[in-house]
Order: structure tokens, then C-alpha cells, then sequence
């Protein structure tokens, strides 16, 4: 059985490839969309540590913490090499932040100078947007760079690794989406298409198709952009076990849920909890994931759940934590906790958080024109920007929309150029308590309620949420 993901059946397809498990084409939309548009990640997405400091510095308070007591507890942990890895790096501020706290934080000096941090990515654009991040280059002795995916760290000992974390990277490793079917497990193929409507802008058809096959970025760059106007066909095949980790694991856990239910069953982040392992010491402090998903069954069997988005062009999924953890427990990965992440920001820091785009949430009326909630974007950092003060120079990078009237795109814009240079770096930058009431009265002039914001900050997570997953001797 086939069906269509098509918004406009009119406008019939061309085939851009064939038929593949969905963790295979996530794979290559991967390599596609990092290879096209890796210096421009931040225009379409944003992540908690792209431009914020506050998840780094709680990273960065946590690991001092619980390596001072460690040391304390055995002396001769207070010597040699302490190496802390970063899958998936970004633009390389979460290591500048972590790093500049360690260091304030470290004030005997008995673990900032045997640090060695290992920022890893897939991409090598990537890699050189970090290589370019001049707050990390403060640390440029205590820092490394390696080109490599997960499964490729064979070149780095077993129990060689003292602290291992990585933000918004399962829900980009590879993900199956499966479903039990009258005692088979099932899982979902896709092929991509493109709209009829752009063929005219691909003269040489049959050049664009292979130079999309083989991921050939230097091929593409010059075409015009096609990534958004992408159509998926999507069909169901009983799967081979053999190509799946943990398939006893997984199979059992399907059970528990509703057949002709689809369940993400992210193959990549069970993979990486397997190399998490190995690579750990035996007194390490552990692995940390931060990322948007789910533990709560009830969630996870309903069958409108986001399993999930396509941004840019580039697939993200929910990230499964229930089965996850089970997978932890099973790699015998230690104990397993799993919170939502601004409880673990709020608790290293010692204040109540949330980001701006919370705050933002709790407006009673949110505006319907996208220009409308730019504008409310920027007054509401302004607002906040009173009482804010970040120990970086970042201004907030948002993109207007097109449809932008002009009147109100040069009242944005200005709006922009007058952001405070240390004021709130992105809509999800974390915010303390205190920040935000101090702009209450500000706040209020623009329609927020200070009662229902107060209550934000207790608020529990949303049925798809951000959470901190650690495993570790000591999780």
C-alpha cells in the first residue's frame, strides 16, 4: 500500500528516488541538508545551546560538582587526563560556555587544565563554523576536532572518557518508524518526489537526480534550492530483525502498545548508548542527551503523536525514552534518569527557568500574522531585556517573514538594531524567575498576565517535551 504526502494532487510528482526504510533516507536527507545549507542551521532551527549559555553553564556547574566530590572521595582521581566529548557540536558555543564555567568555577585549578574536550560532528561545515567560534577559541588548548558519526570512534580506548553529552542529536540519528500488524512487525518505506510545478527549473533532470543520489553537494550548491518542495510517498514492508539492534528488546516493547500503531524507534540513539558504554570509565560521570520526546506510554500509544517534523528539509523525530531506557539498561549502561531539562538547568543553576519561547506560550492572545508575533517577539525581549543581562554579546537573529508589510518590516527592523548587545540571544533562551518578573509591569503592557506566568515556571512538561536523559555509574 502506497499513499500520497502530497498537499497539492494536482501537481503530479517526479521521482527523485526509490523506495527505502525511513532511517535510510533520514540518513541521506542528513548529508543532503548539512552539505547545502550547514552554515545556515541557525536561520532554520534553533537549539537550546546554539546561541544561549544557560545549558552549558549548567553542564558545566553539575560536572564540577559531582568531579569535586568524586575526588574527594578518592585522591587519586585528582590526576590525569579528563576527556569530555560533544556529539554532534553545533556551532561550538554549548563547549565555549562549558568550558568558560569549568574554568571560573574550577577556582583550585585541579580540572580545567587536564581537560581535553572532543567536539565531534558529522559534518565537516559544521566543524568549521566551531573552528570559527571565537569564544571557544579562548580554549583552543584544551580542544579537539574530529570529523566522525557515532559508530566511527573506534579510534578513541574503552573506558577512555570521562563525560559524554550531546544536545538535539538522537531525534537527527537514524530512526525507524515500525507498527505490529497481524503478528508481523512492519516498517515504513518512503520515497521522494518533487512537484511538477519545479521541473522547469531543472533543465538537465537527469543530472539533478543523480547529483541527489550521491549526495554530490558541490553538484547541487549551484541549482536552484528544491529541499522544501520535497514530496514523500511512504509504504509498509515487514522488516528483516537482522536489521535491527536490540530486536528482542524492541519486539517486546511493541507489545505493549496497540497494533497498526507507529512507534519511532530511534536505531541511532540506542546505537549510541551502546558506544556511551564503551567508551565511559568505569568512574565516569557519565552520559547526558537533551532532546524533544517522550517516556509517558499513554503518549506513545496515541496514534496522533508527532513522530515527527521536517525543517528545512531535514528530518527530526520524537525521541522515544521509554524504549531507550529499557536499551540503557540492557547495554548495562548503569542507572538511567530521565527529567525535563529545564528542571536540570534550573537545579544546577539554583533558579527557576524557562525560555523565552514559554514565556511567549503563555500569552492569552497570541497574534495571527506572522508579523505580528515578530513584533511581539522583539517587544517581548526588549521587555525582558531590563532586568537580563547574558555574560556574552549575542543579539537575538530572526529571520522577518516574507510577507512582512513594509511600514512594519522597517519598524522590525529597527526593533532589531536596538536589542541590547548582552540581551536574549534566541527564542529559546533560558530565563530565571527573577529576570522575568522584573519585566512583569513591561510585560503586562503587552498583554501577559504576571499570574500565569509566575505559574509557567512550574508548569509540568508538555506530552512532547524537552528532556535531560543521563546514564551513568552514578545517573
Amino acid at each position: 500500500m502506497a499513499e500520497h504526502v502530497a498537499e497539492n494532487e494536482e501537481a503530479l510528482p517526479q521521482l527523485l528516488g526509490d523506495f527505502a526504510p525511513i532511517d535510510v533516507w533520514q540518513r541521506h536527507m542528513n548529508a543532503v541538508f548539512y552539505g547545502l545549507r550547514g552554515e545556515r542551521v541557525r536561520e532554520l532551527y534553533q537549539t537550546f545551546a546554539a546561541a544561549d549559555y544557560r545549558l552549558g553553564y549548567a553542564l558545566a556547574a553539575d560536572y564540577v560538582q559531582r568531579a569535586t566530590q568524586r575526588q574527594k572521595t578518592d585522591p587519586e582521581k585528582g590526576t590525569g587526563t579528563l576527556t569530555i566529548m560533544e556529539w554532534g557540536c553545533g556551532n561550538g558555543n554549548l563547549a565555549a560556555c562549558f568550558l568558560d564555567q569549568v574554568k571560573a568555577l574550577d577556582r583550585d585549578a585541579t580540572l580545567y587544565p587536564r581537560m581535553q574536550y572532543v567536539l565531534i560532528d558529522a559534518s565537516e561545515t559544521v566543524l568549521d563554523g566551531a573552528r570559527a567560534n571565537a569564544e571557544l577559541a579562548k580554549h583552543e588548548d584544551r580542544v579537539q576536532f574530529v570529523q566522525a558519526t557515532v559508530p566511527d570512534l573506534q579510534s578513541f580506548a574503552d573506558g577512555s572518557i570521562d563525560r559524554i553529552f550531546c544536545n538535539e542529536l538522537w531525534s537527527e540519528l537514524p530512526t525507524k518508524l515500525l507498527l505490529r500488524k497481524a503478528g508481523d512487525v512492519m516498517e515504513e518505506h518512503i520515497r521522494p518526489n518533487l512537484k511538477e510545478t519545479r521541473l522547469i527549473d531543472y533543465p538537465d533532470w537527469a543530472g539533478l537526480v543523480q547529483a541527489f543520489d550521491e549526495a554530490d553537494i558541490a553538484g547541487l550548491k549551484p541549482l536552484p534550492a528544491f529541499l522544501d518542495d520535497i514530496l514523500w510517498e511512504r509504504e509498509y514492508h515487514k522488516i528483516e530483525a537482522k536489521d535491527v539492534p536490540f530486536r528482542r528488546l524492541i519486539t517486546d516493547f511493541l507489545k505493549l502498545f496497540d497494533e497498526e500503531l507507529l512507534m519511532p524507534v530511534n536505531v541511532g540513539a540506542a546505537d549510541s548508548l551502546k558506544e556511551a558504554h564503551r567508551l565511559l570509565a568505569p568512574d565516569a560521570l557519565g552520559f547526558s542527551s537533551f532532546d524533544a520526546g517522550t517516556a509517558d506510554e499513554a503518549v506513545l500509544n496515541d496514534p496522533e503523536k508527532p513522530c515527527y517534523n521536517l525543517v528545512g528539509g531535514q528530518f527530526s523525530f520524537m525521541v522515544n525514552l521509554a524504549l531507550l531506557e529499557d536499551v540503557a539498561k540492557q547495554a548495562g549502561g548503569g542507572q538511567v534518569t530521565i527529567e525535563p531539562q529545564k528542571e536540570f538547568v534550573g537545579r544546577s543553576l539554583g533558579v527557576n527557568v524557562m525560555s523565552l519561547m514559554d514565556v511567549l506560550a503563555s500569552h492569552p492572545q497570541l497574534p495571527k500574522e506572522p508579523w505580528e508575533i515578530d513584533r511581539l517577539i522583539l517587544k517581548t525581549v526588549e521587555a525582558v531585556n531590563a532586568g537580563y543581562a547574558s555574560p556574552y554579546e549575542r543579539i537575538i537573529d530572526l529571520p522577518l517573514s516574507p510577507e512582512t508589510p513594509e511600514e512594519t518590516r522597517r519598524e522590525l527592523e529597527q526593533l532589531l538594531a536596538q536589542q541590547a548587545k548582552q540581551g536574549v540571544p534566541d527564542t529559546v533562551a533560558y530565563l530565571a524567575e527573577e529576570e522575568v518578573m522584573k519585566a512583569a509591569g513591561h510585560l503586562e503592557e503587552l498583554g501577559y498576565d504576571r499570574s500565569i506566568l509566575q505559574a509557567a515556571f512550574l508548569a509540568p512538561p508538555q506530552p512532547v517535551d524537552y528532556f535531560h536523559f543521563r546514564m551513568g555509574p552514578d545517573a
